[in-house]
């Protein structure tokens, strides 16, 4: 076997075509689109590089064909606030051969050693956590929109390296048109009626604003979350830039209270029920494709990838109220049958209360792992929130 780091265009299409090998006869799979990879790997359209470094590379057979792939990465922001300083490897996939997989892996350890780490996670993103990010262990059916997808053996290759359970991550799903139950219709109407609370979603020709209140929220709510880091208001401006191009100004909502925000909610059309018949390009006749796919209603799913809430607001019943004015956009859109949470870490036990109480099923399972170098030291998996955020929950439920 010869493994190749990615330095050449030709590498690079290597690269992005490499999978269609492993999910050629998988319906399930959905290629996503090869512009969507690429920008990852490059400096001018992924600011992670202003404070990390990413580096790919293939692996070839002795017959010249490309049989895995993985790009491994390191965030500084991030690197180092864990006991061991650790960096990710992510974009995996291979033959169902652990030979070839522990070089992949292997060579991606190597590096990361000469850049100071001391673990690494995988499979994740060299971006923020949205997409690209986790192993799937359990519901092995077509995931939405930037929920990755892999086959089982995939489990087997990373354990058998060394990689151990960090956390494991949810998908819920619900049926809309069941709606909310009375109760919580109930809570929402209540909330809705207080004085000093309001509810908008965002109007992006006023992004800037929206940016500084998501901005407040993500501080106040994920300060007590393990490994806290800061986020950089650009990063959230270019996020916010690129979903105005998946979604309607109308699936992303914020709540207040006496004009400070306290929630926000943000949801998207599961793109992939349309990606799944482009073959990861964009050309023209993609591009027609895609309008006649959308035209036709093709999308029925919506993706909530990201919910927060101050602590002091966190099982207040806030959450109802964000959902009751959700309910209002979705029933005008009768064609959207089905709502998924995705994705929700099991350290965070009280988003996943709320998500059963709204009538969320649970869908998929996907798995953070983490490979410590020195397998002498002890291996910790990410701690629970605390068990009285998670008590407020439950009161708010009775």
């Amino acid at each position: 076997m010869n493994i190749v780091e990615v330095t050449t265009s030709q590498l690079e299409s290597v690269f992005l075509k490499m999978p269609t090998k492993i999910y050629s006869k998988d319906i399930n799979w959905v290629r996503p689109l090869d512009k969507m990879i690429d920008s990852v790997f490059h400096r001018d359209k992924n600011g992670f590089y202003q404070h990390g470094d990413a580096i790919r590379w293939v692996v070839f057979n002795s017959e010249g064909i490309c049989v895995g792939r993985i790009a491994a990465f390191y965030d500084k922001k991030k690197a180092f606030t864990f006991n061991q300083p650790t960096g990710g490897v992510g974009f995996f996939e291979s033959v169902n051969d652990q030979t070839v997989a522990d070089l992949l892996f292997e060579t991606a350890k190597e590096w990361l050693q000469t850049q100071g780490m001391e673990a690494m996670d995988g499979p994740i993103n060299f971006g923020e956590n949205l997409i690209n990010w986790g192993l799937l262990v359990d519901g092995f059916h077509c995931q939405s929109f930037g929920i990755p997808y892999n086959l089982p053996y995939y489990e087997t290759l990373f354990r058998y390296y060394g990689f151990q359970t960090y956390f494991e991550q949810y998908c819920y799903r619900m049926d809309i048109d069941k709606g909310l139950s009375p109760r919580l219709m109930k809570i929402a109407r209540w909330i809705s009626k207080r004085p000093g609370y309001s509810f908008e979603h965002v109007d992006f020709k006023n992004l800037g604003k929206y940016v500084e209140d998501f901005m407040e929220i993500y501080r106040k709510a994920w300060k007590s979350h393990d490994n806290f880091k800061g986020i950089d208001p650009k990063d959230i401006k270019a996020i916010g830039s690129f979903l105005k191009k998946l979604a309607d100004e109308k699936y992303f909502w914020f709540a207040y209270h006496n004009d400070n925000p306290v929630a926000f909610f943000a949801m998207t059309p599961d793109w992939n029920q349309i990606l799944k018949h482009l073959n990861g390009k964009i050309n023209l006749f993609s591009i027609i494709k895609f309008l006649y796919l959308r035209r036709k209603k093709t999308i029925t799913r919506a993706r909530c990838f990201v919910m927060g809430v101050v602590p002091e607001f966190q099982g207040s019943g806030i959450e109802s109220a964000i959902f009751a004015q959700l309910e209002k956009v979705l029933e005008k859109q009768p064609w959207m049958k089905e709502l998924e949470f995705s994705w929700v870490g099991d350290f965070n036990p009280k988003m996943e209360l709320l998500y059963q109480s709204v009538g969320g099923e649970k869908v998929s399972t996907l798995l953070t792992m983490r490979c410590l170098f020195d397998s002498s030291k002890p291996f910790e998996r990410a701690p629970i929130l605390h068990e009285s955020m998670i008590d407020r929950v439950k009161e708010s439920k009775k």
